[in-house]
């Protein structure tokens, strides 16, 4: 697969995973995104695969936060 592939997958997830839950995960998956696509170029691993790492571990902080924040 290639990254194009990867972040278009990644991408869809993140927006069917917005409209089944709170804004937190959009929110939290556009968070890592910017923060992974920083630490990628700042290490030298590749923005592209920073931020798509940020974003999986963004999206799946914001929808654990949501769950917990309804209670």
């Amino acid at each position: 697969m290639n990254v194009k592939r990867v972040a278009g997958l990644l991408t869809g997830l993140v927006l069917v995973a917005g409209l089944t839950t709170a804004c937190g995960t959009v929110g939290g998956a556009a968070v890592g995104a910017g923060a992974g696509a920083a630490i990628g170029a700042g290490t030298g691993y590749g923005a592209g695969k920073g931020a798509l790492i940020g974003t999986g571990v963004g999206a799946a902080a914001g929808t654990i936060y949501d769950a917990t924040k309804k209670r």
